[in-house]
């Protein structure tokens, strides 16, 4: 029983520790079933959504601000979720716009971590001159809201997927670059860092190849924390009307464009995007705040 309880303990992976800890919680298996959910959704919108929301051929004005439920003139096509002032299907417009916001948060949330995590490290690692520019450049940045960062940039670019991503990024690298940077002050002191010095590995390898392993667990978590963040600001610039345009709106648009209607009973136009909102940013923030607790290792030690 013993031999069997040490074999056991020997073939179990990091991974498979990794997966018993995080699905410990069931919150948290809740939270990532949703977003695994809502992801597949975003994926197969042109598959699964009743119609093209943005194919003019597919849509009739005749059907516009249809309440939830209502069948179209010729008794085709059921409006689940009703539809807008421009008669789109809500439900589809729903799962494209979750599509563009997911992937506007994600994208630019990697951009924004691989140049945040690069500045941080060589900060971190190399001190001195390099360290003092690039941390009072991200002071600067810090310094101010991102909303109004973004604001600014957008107002300058004008709307669109790519420039709105880049404003994201601007406001995101930051936070990376710090959390890196503290990350590498810690554990350049360390001895496999001295052992790798002394072995005479050239900087950029050390750096990559043995300091950014060891720091990477915050900077996941922030990362997954900071791709609700980007969605919630993309749908806020959207809704002011700077973020995408009306050919590719994402959820804040959706929202916006039954503002006027709210108080005329046609709550469904913002009501089912709004909800569609909170779904995806509650799911990423449960998966993010259970992988805190994974990853950290004062709890692993426990």
């Amino acid at each position: 029983m013993m031999d069997a309880t040490i074999t056991a303990t020997r073939i179990e992976t990091p991974f498979r520790r990794f997966a018993r800890n995080f699905f410990a919680s069931k919150v948290a298996t809740l939270g990532f079933i949703a977003l695994l959910l809502i992801v597949l959704a975003a994926i197969f919108a042109p598959v699964i959504a009743p119609q093209n929301p943005y194919d003019l051929a597919q849509i009739d004005i005749m059907d516009s601000r249809l309440e939830p439920g209502t069948q179209n003139f010729d008794h085709s096509l059921t409006y689940v979720l009703g539809t807008d002032e421009q008669g789109r299907d809500m439900l589809s417009a729903i799962l494209y716009g979750v599509r563009i916001s997911i992937i506007v948060g994600v994208v630019s949330t990697v951009i924004a971590l691989l140049i945040g995590l690069t500045l941080g490290l060589f900060a971190g690692y190399f001190g001195g001159r390099v360290e003092s520019l690039i941390m009072r450049i991200a002071d600067i940045q810090l310094s101010f809201p991102p909303i109004l960062v973004a604001l600014i940039l957008l107002a300058l670019m004008g709307p669109g997927v790519g420039k709105i991503i880049i404003a994201l990024v601007a406001v995101q690298w930051a936070y990376y670059a710090r959390t890196a940077r503290s990350a590498a002050l810690v554990e350049r002191k360390k001895e496999y860092i001295e052992a790798a010095s002394g072995l005479g590995l050239p900087p950029l390898r050390i750096v990559f190849h043995h300091l950014l392993p060891n720091c990477l667990p915050p900077l996941i978590v922030i990362a997954a924390l900071q791709v609700a963040s980007a969605i919630s600001l993309e749908a806020t610039l959207s809704f002011l009307g700077i973020g995408l345009p009306v050919t590719e709106p994402s959820l804040g648009l959706l929202i916006a464009n039954g503002f006027d209607y709210m108080m005329s009973g046609k709550y469904w136009i913002s009501l089912f995007p709004g909800i569609a909102l909170l779904l995806t940013v509650v799911a990423i923030n449960l998966v993010a705040d259970q992988l805190r607790d994974v990853l950290n290792p004062r709890l692993q030690t426990q």
